[in-house]
């Protein structure tokens, strides 16, 4: 158990990303630097000699994608995938497809900077006739209208990344499983807070790069012990 590391990857940058648009449950495409990103992350963990026995991802496709590519380049894409809606983005609401400068211009960069970055703040609803909401996604048809957001706060991200941490992923590390998860900029930020007990006040300096690994490693009672990024 003392080796057990964790790896938590940020997707590639998606077409979204690079139009400078809220994605949230927004299915959208890698971009091709985002591939690339994803390419050169399982470069990166190769050189390092990391191997995994297992794989977290989202329901998201920039995610699924990162995932994919970063296997392939490390020769494991064999190994078991668990895909879940609980590792998916934060749901942004209304503000999801909408450019952020011009959302920045019309209500003020205090307020969407608290929208964006602050634990509790959550941007405003989708209505549940809105054809964004996820109800009316053939992915999310087993879930029940309770667990599809019309729009979350970190802290509501947070409750459903914890779930699948502690009711799943954690125990695979206590058991000395070599896991990677593959997911986005807020659902790791909440995955992180949790990990290292990072306040509400200080989540809102935390900033996730796109394809660079992080590495956790753990002691004998899950308690982090050490973090590092893996840059080349």
């Amino acid at each position: 158990m003392s080796n057990t590391k964790l790896v938590l990857l940020r997707h590639g940058q998606s077409e979204w990303n690079k139009k400078n648009l809220f994605t949230g449950w927004h299915d959208i495409e890698l971009s091709p630097e985002g591939e690339i990103e994803a390419i050169q992350a399982g470069k990166v963990l190769k050189k390092n000699n990391f191997k995994f026995d297992y794989a977290y991802t989202s329901f998201l496709k920039r995610a699924i994608n990162t995932l994919w590519l970063t296997l392939k380049e490390l020769d494991q894409l064999w190994i078991p995938v668990k895909k879940t809606w609980r590792l998916n983005e934060r749901h942004y609401g209304k503000l999801q497809g909408m450019n952020k400068d011009e959302i920045t211009n019309k209500f003020g960069i205090k307020k969407v900077q608290k929208w964006r970055r602050s634990f509790i703040s959550e941007p405003p609803s989708l209505s549940i006739n809105d054809p964004r909401w996820s109800r009316f996604d053939q992915k999310y048809s087993k879930l029940e209208d309770y667990q599809l957001p019309l729009s979350e706060s970190l802290s509501k991200t947070l409750e459903r990344v914890i779930y699948i941490w502690k009711n799943s992923i954690s125990s695979k590390i206590m058991n000395g499983e070599r896991i990677i998860i593959v997911a986005h900029g807020n659902s790791l930020r909440a995955l992180i807070k949790y990990i290292e007990n990072i306040n509400d006040a200080d989540i809102i300096n935390l900033n996730i790069a796109t394809g660079i690994p992080i590495i956790y490693e753990f002691d004998n009672n899950l308690n982090y012990k050490k973090k590092y990024y893996l840059n080349n």
